[in-house]
Formats: C-alpha cells, sequence, structure tokens
C-alpha cells in the first residue's frame, strides 16, 4: 500500500506559532496555524519560526522528507531589519562567526554568507516602528544550521537588535511572491 504524502509551503505571519496544536498551558492564548489553513490532520511544520519572525514555512505529511530537510546541511535564506545602520565590519562578524549561549553554553555559530540589502521592496511591507526611532537596515543571511533564536543572538551579538525577520528560502523553495497566509502545494 502506498501512501500519498502531502506538501505546502506558506508564508507564516509574524504572530503566529509554527504549530497546529497547543498542547501548553502557557500558551493559550497564542495563536496557531490552524486558524489560517484547514489541512489534513496529520501535517506537521518543517522546523520552526518563532512566533515573531515570518516567512517560508514547509508543511508536510511526510516524516522523511520533515528530516532530511530539518537534518541536513540544507541552505535557509533570511532577509532580517535591524536597529541601527549596520556595517559591513558587523556584516563580516557575522559571516566569519560569532559566539552566542545555547542552552545556557557558549557556541560559535557557523560561518555563513551575508550581505547587505539595498532593495527590498520584494519583501512585504509591515509596519514595525515609526522613522523618529532611529535608522534601521536589511541585510542577506545564509545558515545551513537553526539554534533556537540564532539570527536574534548573534545580531544582538553584533549590537544590532533584530527588529524584524522574514524567510525567504529554503533549500530550492522560495517565498517568491506571496503573502502573509497564503499557501501553495509543493512537488517533492
Amino acid at each position: 500500500m502506498t501512501v500519498d504524502n502531502s506538501y505546502y509551503k506558506i508564508y507564516k505571519p509574524y504572530g503566529y506559532l509554527s504549530q497546529f496544536v497547543n498542547n501548553q498551558n502557557k500558551r493559550r492564548n497564542k495563536k496557531l496555524l490552524s486558524e489560517l489553513f484547514d489541512l489534513p490532520i496529520n501535517v506537521m511544520a518543517v522546523g520552526r519560526l518563532d512566533e515573531k519572525s515570518e516567512g517560508l514555512l514547509l508543511l508536510t505529511t511526510d516524516g522523511k522528507f520533515s528530516n532530511y530537510i530539518t537534518s541536513s546541511n540544507i541552505e535557509k535564506e533570511y532577509h532580517v531589519m535591524v536597529d541601527g545602520t549596520i556595517t559591513e565590519e558587523q556584516i563580516e562578524a557575522l559571516k566569519t562567526g560569532v559566539e552566542i549561549s545555547v542552552n545556557g553554553k557558549p557556541y560559535l555559530t557557523k560561518s555563513c554568507h551575508t550581505e547587505l540589502l539595498k532593495d527590498t521592496t520584494h519583501i512585504v511591507e509591515r509596519f514595525v516602528r515609526d522613522e523618529k526611532h532611529g535608522s534601521t537596515s536589511w541585510f542577506k543571511i545564509v545558515l545551513t544550521e537553526g539554534k533556537f533564536r540564532q539570527i536574534r543572538k548573534m545580531t544582538a551579538k553584533v549590537g544590532f537588535p533584530t527588529l524584524r525577520l522574514v524567510r525567504v528560502r529554503i533549500g530550492d523553495f522560495k517565498l517568491e511572491v506571496m503573502k502573509p497566509g497564503d499557501i501553495e502545494t509543493i512537488s517533492y
């Protein structure tokens, strides 16, 4: 008997957890993906984006696919808005690796591709804060690892807190022109 698996890509909006069912009392009032999508009961998110992050999230009923994406060195590309005008020096520090805390222990992040973004017209606009509170800047970072809140910890380490974090690519799967809450069936 063959099992037909389902594969989707979504644009997870800001403010939602990357899950369909809430099994914890402390997260009772949190928004779940099940509020946006009516999908088969056995669909799971492949990896996670925290509540304050947005962008590309893969969903599937295929455990092998999920394991492959999360356990392999698959590139994940993020576009990050930080507080202040980030310089090439900080970009270089992020590129070569910075020490962050993971599970209470020091961890040196792997080297990664990082560059300033000059054009952000492809990113769906969302109000973050008024310009009177200072400048912001955007950069791209491509990781093959994904520690808990890693990018936020990395930008804070170089002195630029993350204001907005949008995942735009996982391997060959891209966000493209999707808007928050969009869903598309994909082939695998």
